[in-house]
């Protein structure tokens, strides 16, 4: 069966503040493959309604082929900010909504049946909104990670140490070495399984220096050999970083097509030896994976 991990292809997923027109223009006018239009985090508690207004005002204004690439992260289901953001934002036909700290499969579902009542109302046909949870960012949501498979409209999945490190009483979450302390190491290894679990794309978190190429250029290259589709970013600078590096290069889509030539002409093989290596079912549809997102870039 074909999943959208498999058919649901973004590398870039940047944050712009809604509350800020300006960054909210800069952001749709760069390269991302999706920009977040953010109602949470990055806006602070008073400044929640102008931001949820001119989100909706700014939506309603882009044409139909930028809003494909536009996304509301909203506030919590369980706060109270949830509602009066869809209400405000649906009308306005994002791509998806960014659902962040959820506990669970429950509230994914809750999510479904609250933008199936907005759609309707807005005139949207049903299931066309999608949906990326932040699936680590509460302690219950780490343990509920592999909770997500047949959840309507999920598309994406993706993960943070922040608000999970205030959430378990951390003063920080990285070691002297400058990695992630092991439990959001975990935090990112749960969240790769649980997109696969769920069938859906694996998104890596931010990378917090925007002036970091280097590091940016490591991480996004490791990440994406352990399986993620795609990162998030915080700022213009890191977009065509990841962009490049969530899409395979000439050498990779050679090899691949190689691969797979080498089991359409020994359709009946179950393993073939080549250069020096036997390659086996496991190879073939590694090969198919990176020529799909070849086909994406």
């Amino acid at each position: 069966m074909t999943t959208r991990a498999q058919t649901f292809f973004a590398r870039s997923w940047l944050f712009a503040p809604g509350d800020s027109e300006r960054k909210m223009e800069k952001a749709t006018g760069g390269t991302a493959d999706i920009v977040i239009l953010d109602l949470e985090d990055s806006v602070a508690e008073a400044e929640k309604p102008n931001a949820r207004a001119l989100t909706a005002a700014f939506l309603l204004k882009a044409s139909a082929e930028q809003r494909e690439r536009l996304w509301v992260r909203i506030n919590p289901i369980q706060g109270p900010h949830a509602l009066a953001d869809l209400a405000a934002v649906i009308p306005g036909a994002p791509a998806g909504i960014v659902l962040p700290k959820p506990r669970g499969r429950a509230d994914a579902e809750l999510l479904d049946r609250q933008l199936s009542d907005f759609e309707a109302v807005a005139g949207i046909a049903p299931g066309t909104t999608q949906v990326m949870v932040l699936a680590t960012e509460m302690p219950e949501s780490l343990l509920a990670i592999g909770s997500y498979a047949g959840v309507p409209r999920m598309s994406a999945m993706s993960w943070g140490a922040e608000d999970l490190a205030t959430a378990l009483g951390a003063s920080d979450n990285r070691g002297d070495y400058g990695g992630y302390d092991f439990t959001y190491q975990l935090a990112r290894s749960l969240c790769l399984v649980g997109a696969a679990a769920a069938g859906v794309a694996a998104i890596e978190t931010i990378h917090a220096d925007f002036r970091d190429e280097a590091g940016l250029r490591k991480r996004a290259a490791a990440v994406r050999r352990a399986g993620y589709r795609g990162m998030l970013a915080i700022h213009p600078a890191q977009v065509d970083i990841i962009n490049e590096a969530f899409s395979p290069t000439a050498e990779e889509i050679a090899s691949a097509q190689e691969i797979v030539d080498l089991f359409a002409a020994n359709p009946g093989a179950g393993t073939i030896g080549h250069k020096g290596a036997m390659l086996d079912r496991p190879h073939l549809a590694r090969a198919q994976a990176v020529l799909a997102l070849a086909g994406h870039k």
